[in-house]
């Protein structure tokens, strides 16, 4: 069995450490959508909070963005915050600005430190990689790299090189997620996270999508996997599962892996 890298903000570890971190989607499209959800997801005790920004309706409003921002943390209290945009290629919601605005959103965002990791994806531009790399870690907000795939799962080679690049570009956590043609697909993403928690020194999260890939967000920790999503009111991507009965089947697996 592989031991996952912890993922730690502040030097303390997110979770239990014994089973994965549980991380839950926001995707409110407005301030008051969003405070909604937090009433409901809150008293479920997610690990983190993914605030999936493409969602929202005020993107363009960078003021209205770091307000929500800082609103959302006072309520989450002692629970950190991701912020991650998806563009349409990664599973994403259209929006209505373009990339030097985004990277300016979450530039802006580390700065008032209002949150607490950012997401970014590796296929986009190397100089927005960077630049938010030094930002982030300038403000001490972690960076996620991360790489997705919603056609097909790549051979196991490819997966583990994504992984690596991540963290050879500097990210404190890699993430990789990908779509499942059939069951194999998902034997070999876990493969890849298996061999990426053995050769790397930071932590990974990893996922094959949709139906079929369900069962690496119940297991993936097993293999080297640090966090896995969950819904708490509304899904972000498809394969997702209800906070309350992840958490039950994973205390479950853990009781029997354990003994």
């Amino acid at each position: 069995m592989a031991q996952p890298t912890p993922i730690r903000l502040n030097g303390q570890p997110i979770g239990t450490g014994a089973i994965p971190s549980i991380i839950t989607p926001l995707v409110g499209r407005t301030p008051v959508d969003l405070m909604a959800e937090l009433e409901t997801i809150l008293p479920k005790n997610p690990d983190l909070l993914e605030w999936r920004i493409d969602f929202f309706e005020g993107i363009a409003d960078i003021d209205l963005v770091i307000e929500t921002a800082r609103r959302i943390k006072r309520s989450a209290g002692p629970v950190p915050i991701l912020l991650t945009r998806r563009n349409t290629t990664e599973g994403g919601q259209p929006i209505p600005i373009q990339e030097p605005a985004v990277v300016a959103m979450y530039c802006r965002a580390c700065e008032a430190r209002c949150i607490d990791l950012i997401d970014y994806e590796l296929s986009n531009a190397k100089a927005h990689l960077s630049q938010l790399r030094a930002v982030s870690a300038s403000n001490g907000v972690a960076m996620v790299m991360s790489y997705h795939n919603f056609e097909l799962t790549p051979d196991m080679d490819t997966l583990l090189s994504r992984f690596l690049e991540a963290e050879r570009l500097g990210a404190d956590i890699a993430k990789v997620a990908v779509m499942p043609r059939d069951p194999q697909d998902v034997l070999t993403l876990l493969g890849a996270t298996y061999r990426a928690s053995q050769a790397m020194h930071i932590p990974l999260i990893s996922m094959s999508m949709g139906g079929i890939g369900s069962v690496s967000r119940i297991m993936g920790w097993l293999y080297g996997s640090a966090a896995t999503f969950a819904v708490g009111k509304s899904s972000s991507a498809p394969g997702q599962i209800a906070i309350d009965d992840l958490r039950a089947t994973l205390a479950t697996v853990r009781r029997a892996v354990t003994g």
